[in-house]
């Protein structure tokens, strides 16, 4: 009971009551939930009200423990509950919109000595295709985990709302950094703020 009391999901008042078995004096704990922290991680993560909010704003801004093990409980209820989910990272997403919807170029880094004839300084160019191509090819919503977000600038935050906003079956979720219990909040707040 201690380890949960650590993580601040439950607070403890303290009894003390004697039994009528003997003449020990026993502590008895009663554990109540904390008031001030309405969207921190229960105990058992059911996934539900994440989901809901998740639904309703399109765009989530989240931090979760750094021990880890959240996120996939998360993307395994999402999973059960029809959506497709797909985890990347926000390093070197460069302009969201781009990089996730559309065909796009990237340069291959450079390998040593080459010819400067055959592409000149600039190197060659390789065509890609969008992460969520394959995804948004079918009727169900799709989730997309985004890893290291705090490194995203403001602009880029809010390309990936208007993108949900767009696109109606896609939903968003921007890992932001840590904390000591999962916290979330819809990223158009996170934005206000």
């Amino acid at each position: 009971m201690e380890a949960r009391l650590a993580d601040g999901h439950m607070k403890a008042e303290r009894y003390k009551t004697l039994h009528h078995d003997g003449t020990h004096l026993v502590k008895v704990f009663k554990c109540q939930p904390f008031n001030n922290s309405p969207k921190s991680m229960p105990l058992l993560l059911s996934g539900k009200g994440f989901r809901r909010e998740l639904e309703a704003s399109g765009c989530m801004a989240i931090n979760v423990p750094l021990e880890g093990g959240t996120e996939t409980r998360l993307l395994r209820r999402l999973r059960a509950a029809g959506y497709r989910t797909q985890i990347a990272s926000a390093r070197g997403l460069g302009d969201p919109e781009v990089f996730l919807m559309q065909l796009h170029g990237i340069r291959p880094p450079h390998l040593g000595h080459q010819s400067v004839g055959r592409n000149g300084a600039l190197g060659e160019v390789q065509q890609v295709i969008p992460k969520l191509s394959e995804l948004l090819m079918h009727d169900e919503p799709v989730v997309l985990w985004l890893l290291e977000g705090q490194v995203l600038s403001r602009s880029e935050l809010l390309a990936l709302l208007d993108l949900c906003k767009r696109e109606p079956r896609l939903k968003i979720v921007v890992e932001m950094g840590g904390a000591r219990s999962l916290k979330w909040q819809p990223m158009h707040s996170l934005l206000e703020s």
